[in-house]
């Protein structure tokens, strides 16, 4: 059964967004896009090349001129009413979500919530962007800070969250004053396009907001995006290799980078924890998505003394999902985005059992439901020289680690080049606060498995990027700070 939307011309096949209009690629070329939980068409989106991309960099150079000068209470209306627009249009946002994804269809209202939120967010932001006044060294002189959109501005969004990695990263661009153009993962556009069509119907201007897709031109879009001298700042989440592919490339022009690169989450549960707490958080953080995002629990330490208790309670959860077609009543977790993505996750699966490890469920693909369904596994007795303890499974396997003393897992929880989320589970205050200022990443989880929220700010250390998302934070990845001095202000009162 082919999806409904409520509003079907919130499907846009065949054309992008630019300078306010929906057009073609210059080419006339489509790729398809398929449904990864049947593999059935979904529809066809413009195959942009340089030429496009380099029209809707002009659009958006042009668009800057003005939308800058606009207000921040303004910017702030703006994004209000877009936010108003997708509240009222979540059911269709999430059913393309669940569609071009795959994810549940409860997992997609849930995104498609989320990503309204960054839009309400910054518009309370954008009214709220200060400089400061500084006493200056040198009587007379006086010196003050402005707060400057940094320009035009290159995003490049993942499929993982076709809806909310839009607006995390367009929210704080506008209501910073600056213009995008925002290439659109090419397994998932279709959200994408979606939340362009609301814009525009909230009142975007023209080249505020241009929302471009490609598959095959990848390579020749990222480029243009990268080493364009009118963009000044490019916003990536994705893969490491692939982020320091467009630094290097985006060293050219010197642009303002911020990127949000490969995890390999460390997920500590101590023996004093709360077993439970920690099976249900391990669960929300492995198992969402199906694994499929950049801060899953990728390796879950537990300590000795309750390992088997963890690892009897862990996989008994484990039992009870139900994958499937995401629009099907009562599942709980859906396809992976491609096969490319299952034969990864058979890999890891794989390897960890020719070297000892124990499968205690699942393991295998489900090739009775379609090429891109793989069985959520739980796997013990996993060794750090197994493939899953260094490298980002980003699929629906759990693999446990037995570990002994808190130095112990902390420095294995540190051996690897990425550090953008960990999470442990403990009820000793100190050790709660010892080993939150030890583990090296951007984020830590304490009690819990989710820790994504508007209101913090998202990002990671060391090969996993640098730069905040969300937040008050996120706004300053848009702007510069301009220093101005004013001398012979110091002079006496005239009499």
């Amino acid at each position: 059964m082919v999806p409904k939307l409520r509003d079907p011309s919130l499907l846009k096949t065949g054309v992008c967004y630019v300078n306010g209009e929906w057009i073609k690629a210059g080419s006339g070329k489509t790729f398809a896009v398929t449904d990864p939980s049947t593999g059935k068409l979904i529809g066809e989106a413009p195959e942009f090349d340089k030429t496009d991309t380099e029209a809707a960099v002009d659009a958006a150079a042009k668009a800057f001129e003005s939308f800058r000068h606009k207000t921040g209470r303004e910017r702030a209306k703006l994004l209000r009413r877009w936010y108003d627009l997708m509240v009222e249009n979540a059911d269709d946002l999430a059913t393309l979500i669940t569609w071009e994804n795959g994810k549940p269809l409860a997992d997609a209202r849930g995104e498609a919530a989320y990503a309204a939120n960054f839009l309400e967010w910054f518009s309370e932001e954008a009214p709220r962007i200060y400089g400061e006044t500084i006493p200056a060294s040198v009587p007379g002189n006086r010196v003050y800070t402005v707060k400057e959109p940094v320009g035009v501005c290159g995003l490049i969004t993942p499929w993982n969250f076709p809806a909310a990695m839009i607006t995390r990263k367009v929210g704080p661009a506008l209501a910073a004053g600056c213009t995008v153009v925002c290439k659109a993962p090419g397994e998932t556009p279709f959200t994408s396009l979606a939340l362009a069509e609301l814009g525009h119907r909230a009142g975007v201007p023209p080249g505020v907001v241009n929302v471009i897709t490609t598959l095959k031109n990848t390579p020749e879009v990222g480029l243009v995006l990268t080493s364009h001298p009118t963009v000044r700042k490019v916003s990536f989440t994705g893969s490491t290799g692939v982020g320091k592919l467009l630094m290097r490339q985006s060293s050219s022009t010197l642009k303002k980078l911020s990127l949000e690169l490969g995890g390999n989450a460390p997920f500590i549960v101590f023996d004093d924890a709360d077993v439970d707490a920690a099976v249900a958080g391990a669960i929300a953080s492995k198992f969402r998505s199906s694994g499929q995002t950049c801060v899953c629990a990728n390796r879950i330490f537990v300590q000795r003394g309750i390992y088997d208790a963890f690892a009897e309670r862990f996989a008994e959860k484990v039992r009870a999902f139900k994958v499937g077609n995401g629009f099907e009543r009562g599942v709980t977790h859906g396809p992976l985005i491609h096969d490319r993505a299952v034969q990864k996750v058979d890999e890891h699966v794989r390897d960890a059992t020719a070297h000892g490890g124990t499968v205690l469920v699942g393991g295998h693909a489900l090739a009775a439901l379609g090429p891109n369904f793989f069985e959520p596994t739980v796997i013990t007795g996993l060794t750090p020289s197994m493939r899953m303890a260094s490298e980002e499974t980003f699929g629906p396997v759990a693999g446990l680690f037995a570990f002994d003393t808190e130095e112990e897992v902390v420095r294995l929880a540190n051996s690897t080049d990425v550090g953008l989320a960990g999470y442990f589970f403990s009820r000793d205050i100190e050790r709660i606060n010892r080993v939150a200022e030890h583990l090296e990443v951007g984020m830590v989880g304490v009690n819990t498995g989710l820790i994504s929220d508007v209101a913090s700010p998202f990002g990671g250390v060391k090969q996993s990027g640098f730069g905040r998302e969300g937040s008050a934070y996120g706004i300053e990845e848009y702007q510069i700070t301009k220093m101005v001095t004013t001398g012979g202000m110091g002079k006496p009162l005239q009499s």
